[in-house]
Formats: C-alpha cells, structure tokens, sequence
C-alpha cells in the first residue's frame, strides 16, 4: 500500500512496499514532490522496472564477479572465454553502477576498441557479452534497462569465405604428414571442425554402411548441440581411405599422432600453417576450418539447396548458411531477369498474334 503522510514539522513522507513486503520512504518539504516521486516508485513497480535503491548501487565490477560466479556451471572453455570478454568490460566500466552505463557509452567503447585494431568480429563478440550481462542483471531485479541494443552493436564485419580448389585441397593434403591426413579428408569431405576432427574415435566411423557420427571434442566434452551430433554419410570410397589410415596408425581415434595416440588441435593448425606457403594461391590466412567451405562450394556446384547445405554442415539454421554461403548459389538477379523477360515476351507474341490476327480479318471482309 503507498501513501503520504504529513509530518509534525511541516514536510511529507510519501512510503510504499515493493515486491518484497519491504517498505520504502523519503521525507520531501513539498506535497506535489512526494506525490511526484510516490508515482514513478508504483508506476515503476507496476510496469516491473523498479530497482531498490541499494541495489542499483552495484558496481559493474561487482556484478560481473557475481555473474560469473553463477556462469561457472558451463564446460571449462566456455567460462574462459567468457573471462576474458569480461575482462575487458570490467577495464572499462567496473568502476561504473550498472546503471549510469548509457547506450552512448557503450558505442564509444565498442569504437575505441575498433580504433585500437580489434577485429570486428571479437569487438561484435564482446558487445554481446556485455549486452548478455546487462541482460542477466534486468532479469535479476538489480538493473532497469539494458544498455545495449542493436542500436549499440557494432556489426559482426562478416567477410567472404575463401574457398579453396580441388587441387589446393589435394595439394594440401599431400602437404601434411602422412597421420594427419585423415584429418584433411575430414576437414574438407565431411566438413568437421578441427576440434570435432581431433576427437572422431574408430568408433564413431560406421565404416560398414559409410557413415560418421561426430560425438566428442578433442578433449573428450561432448559436442554442444545436438544439430553437431548430426549423422554424417560419406562416399564409400572415403570410408576405405579413413578404414585404412586407422589400420596403419592404430590407437581409437581416427587421426592420431603418428603413434597410435590422439593428436590435437594445436598440431592440425601447425601442420596447416606449415604447408600454406608450399601451395599457391593458398592465402596466408587459410584455416582448416575453410575445408569447410571447400565442401559448401562442392555441394552447391552439385546442384544441393540450402537444406542440404545446412544439414551437412550442421548450422543451427539456414539462415546461418544463407549469411555465409548465399553468394555461392546461381546469380538470382539472372534468374528473376529471365522469369520476368519470360512472361514480357509471352505478352508480346500475344499481342503480335492478336494485330495478325485482326488485320488478316479485316483485309479478308474489305475484299
């Protein structure tokens, strides 16, 4: 219940309960400002932006060791990541309440750290977890509003993939030390990431009925989504090249160290970063995680839709497939040209056939 009451010395004291049951109270010397401040406090409560006072005293410092606390439950690499984004928002707002941080705040953070020569991608990374942060604490009760918003976001600065050749995946693979092969063939005829090619055991090869089941990472922590956990066929001839990789290095995971046991992914980086240079037109900034692409592009050359671009590299959506691979399909501007021209001449050989029509008639009633 709110109300106000006046005091014996001339002032008035507007109080109300919140959510809690606790009640809360301020002395004003004019009744217009109690009512005034009485209204935003229930108008606040109603609406469900109210912050108790104490509360919105956190600093972002405070809050981000709190909110890190309760993110611990994730697997180890998720919370280091996590760490060190939260590094960085600590060095520029922990000293800050959470909420005295203003949308204009965050886009001159998000500009600097593009001006100091972040790439786009990790200052969008790093927007997004301080908007996942602020987020967490509007759902706690301890902040009104999040700052951040795609008004703040600094966009994701998406680049074109670059897609390698046939001969440079070959070249590539020919490259690499013979027990690392596998992992090419991996890479760029089944589209595993490097940490998923790492962790294959001989087990998750159906060698038989030509199927991989990518199941674990390098370290062993299961995959994270159940869309990564995706059944993948593979040509026959494919299961015979990773049936004899595994009979001739040994150990249960198909690519290994030389020496039966699991490699990791440090080394498939290395090994990809040393042959770069012996293949040309191989650009110094390829990845094994382009063999992916090297995939996208030979199945959309097939002729495979967007689903089965999707399926096989096991987005989330097609959408994420679209945003990376779209400009790969047939040019659309000529096909929606050519649909259009279409029905333009149907229009015109009608209308051509209707004047032949009509004059012949008319020459053959003037007769």
């Amino acid at each position: 219940m709110a109300s106000i009451a006046r005091r014996p010395d001339g002032t008035y004291r507007p109080r109300f309960r919140d959510a809690t049951g606790k009640e809360h109270a301020r002395h004003f010397k004019r009744k217009v400002d109690a009512q005034r401040w009485l209204d935003e406090q229930t108008a606040a409560l109603v609406t469900g932006t109210y912050v108790d006072p104490r509360t919105a005293k956190t600093t972002v410092a405070d809050w981000c060791d709190t909110w890190l606390a309760g993110y611990a439950t994730r697997r180890p690499r998720t919370v280091r990541q996590a760490e060190v984004h939260v590094a960085q928002i600590k060095a520029a707002f922990g000293r800050q309440q959470l909420a005295a941080v203003r949308p204009s705040a965050v886009r001159s953070w998000t500009a600097k750290l593009k001006a100091d020569g972040l790439a786009d991608s990790y200052v969008y990374a790093l927007h997004a977890r301080l908007s996942q942060v602020m987020s967490d604490a509007v759902h706690d009760g301890i902040l009104a509003r999040n700052p951040c918003s795609r008004r703040t976001s600094p966009g994701a600065g998406k680049q074109r993939p670059y897609v390698a050749t046939t001969e440079q995946v070959w070249a590539l693979h020919d490259a690499v030390a013979e027990h690392l092969r596998p992992a090419i063939l991996l890479g760029a005829f089944v589209g595993l990431r490097t940490a998923e090619a790492v962790g294959l055991r001989v087990a998750d090869v159906d060698f038989m009925r030509a199927v991989v089941h990518p199941t674990v990472q390098g370290a062993g922590e299961p995959l994270k989504t159940e869309t990564s956990r995706t059944p993948l066929p593979i040509p026959q001839e494919l299961a015979l090249e990773l049936s004899a990789a595994v009979a001739r290095w040994g150990g249960d995971r198909v690519v290994t160290d030389g020496l039966g046991r699991p490699t990791s992914t440090w080394a498939i980086e290395r090994a990809v970063r040393s042959a770069r240079p012996k293949i040309e037109g191989l650009p110094e900034g390829f990845r094994f995680h382009d063999l992916r692409h090297y995939l996208a592009s030979l199945l959309i050359a097939s002729g495979a839709d967007v689903k089965v671009v999707q399926h096989r590299l096991r987005h989330g959506s097609a959408k994420t497939t679209l945003d990376t691979y779209g400009h790969m399909w047939p040019d659309s501007d000529e096909s929606a040209r050519a649909a259009v021209g279409a029905v333009l001449a149907a229009r015109a050989d009608s209308v051509r056939t209707t004047t032949l029509t009509y004059g012949q008639t008319r020459r053959s009633a003037g007769k």
